[in-house]
């Protein structure tokens, strides 16, 4: 090992990786509001934030210094055990001070009884009972929405990312113990993204390569490259993350020629400020993706992908509720920002994660075979694909002058139109102004004719000249939305 041991710490006693910090220990920017809190009799508590931002940490140590340690019972909705003691809080008279960790992972019932049971305390001014609650962003938010009587009854205290000067003061803290300094302390605390998790983690692995395994007699400058410390966690946290980021941004299944919803989802999250990503936001921010995203958000289908994989829910939780996904584990979120996101959707099986158009497929029609379209556009948005749909834009149309708004659709932000040429569609006002942007676009193979078997001859029989679809109301519907479906993505896939 380099340097001279002095027989003083070790490292693995001041870059903690797990435990309470001694060495390294550094008081949160709310640190005061929660001593002020602990000090209050009978008012009861919630701390939220994410994880690895410290929060346990600081409780413990906030709960040393007002003398209650000992006295305090520690809980966990993660523990089976724990939830049978949870779910009879209520029942318990004289609980004194309780701990809650986790309050995310509670289910539902558990967590309006306790929301009942704060209230209640709150409002007899119980002295000899405290909870305290732990969990996750919008833990506060989660208990008020069961009981809106609860504002102002219990102090939340909410722990964002902690700001650069803490992060560097716990590193300072670090150095000073083991005598070193470390010549990526910059790069560490950007690195760290406000949490101390990753902080410690980091500066961990750094004296490691170093060979700094104890504090040095003499000061010790480290001489190592950021660069390759950050790309040998990432390989090694790749062993643990990255089968189930595949199994996530692939989702229920694959479709390869689709917009790569759950994909998009998770790179949100992974170059956002936070370690939450609000989806409502996010998808008001990505026009492009606003239909596949939405899709898979509003129908559950992302609730039950991170629900329904315990590698996936170790990592994410996602809350119904407020549609927020959270990153659960420090660790992943450094593996998420390490993700060559190109190459990595190319190697799960995208053929495109880069879109040009606003739409893959939109969809011109007459009112009278509105029944096809709907279930087409069903079918296509099953695949995870953009599809313009009227139906599905009437609150846009009604604030727009619908002709200026349809135009530039059909001309030019669809990557393929799909016409339902039924008996109807050339006496229609609408399916006229649609055609006009979009006829130009039929001898570069982007109009997509779908003839229906019970439509007379008329002027867009000249579609029958750059090929298409056919469909006949009196077989099987479905079957036929079937084979429509299959086709155009195969023509998509073929375009990518």
């Amino acid at each position: 090992m380099t340097g001279t041991n002095t027989g003083g710490v070790r490292l693995e006693e001041v870059f903690k990786v797990s435990g309470v910090p001694t060495h390294t220990f550094v008081q949160p920017k709310k640190y005061p509001e929660l001593l002020l809190n602990l000090q209050t009799p009978g008012r009861c508590l919630v701390i939220e934030g994410p994880s690895g931002i410290g929060k346990t940490t600081a409780i413990d140590k906030a709960l040393s210094e007002v003398g209650v340690t000992e006295a305090t019972t520690k809980l966990s909705a993660r523990r089976p055990a724990d939830l049978e003691y949870i779910e009879i809080l209520p029942e318990t008279p004289a609980a004194g001070t309780v701990m809650v960790d986790d309050y995310h992972k509670l289910p539902v019932k558990t967590k309006a009884a306790l929301a009942d049971y704060l209230k209640l305390l709150a409002d007899s001014e119980d002295e000899k009972t405290k909870i305290i609650v732990l969990g996750i962003n919008q833990a506060g938010d989660s208990l008020i929405e069961f009981a809106p009587d609860l504002v102002n009854r219990i102090d939340v205290i909410r722990f964002e990312t902690e700001p650069d000067e803490k992060v560097s003061e716990l590193l300072g803290r670090g150095q000073n113990a083991l005598n070193i300094k470390l010549n990526v302390f910059d790069e560490i605390v950007a690195a760290a993204s406000g949490s101390f998790y990753l902080a410690q983690m980091l500066a961990r692995e750094v004296c490691l390569a170093a060979g700094l395994l104890v504090q040095q007699s003499d000061l010790k400058h480290t001489d190592v490259s950021f660069e390759a410390i950050s790309a040998n966690v990432w390989d090694r946290l790749a062993l643990s993350f990255k089968r189930r980021t595949e199994r996530f941004c692939r989702g229920t299944k694959l479709r390869k020629e689709g917009r790569a919803p759950y994909l998009h989802i998770l790179n949100w999250l992974a170059t956002g400020k936070s370690w939450t990503l609000d989806l409502r936001d996010a998808i008001r921010r990505n026009t492009k993706l606003r239909g596949s995203v939405g899709q898979v958000v509003d129908k559950g289908f992302l609730r039950d992908l991170v629900e329904g994989n315990d590698e996936i829910r170790d990592v994410l939780h996602y809350d119904e509720f407020s549609k927020q996904l959270t990153v659960e584990d420090p660790q992943y979120l450094f593996f998420l920002r390490g993700v060559p996101w190109r190459q990595f959707a190319h190697d799960i099986g995208f053929l495109s994660v880069e879109f040009d158009r606003r739409y893959d497929f939109a969809l011109s029609f007459a009112g009278s075979d509105r029944d096809i379209a709907e279930k087409l556009f069903a079918a296509l948005a099953e695949n995870e694909v953009e599809v313009f749909y009227d139906k599905n834009e009437q609150h846009r149309l009604l604030a727009e002058d619908v002709e200026d708004y349809l135009r530039p659709i059909y001309q030019s932000e669809a990557q393929f139109v799909a016409v339902l040429l039924g008996p109807d569609y050339p006496k229609r006002i609408w399916t006229k102004i649609e055609s006009d942007a979009f006829k130009e676009r039929l001898v570069d193979g982007a109009v997509i004719p779908v003839w229906f078997a019970d439509a007379p001859p008329s002027m867009f029989d000249s579609t029958r000249d750059v090929g298409g679809l056919d469909f006949d109301r009196t077989k099987d519907h479905d079957k036929q939305i079937g084979t429509l479906t299959e086709t155009m993505l195969a023509k998509l896939a073929e375009s990518r």
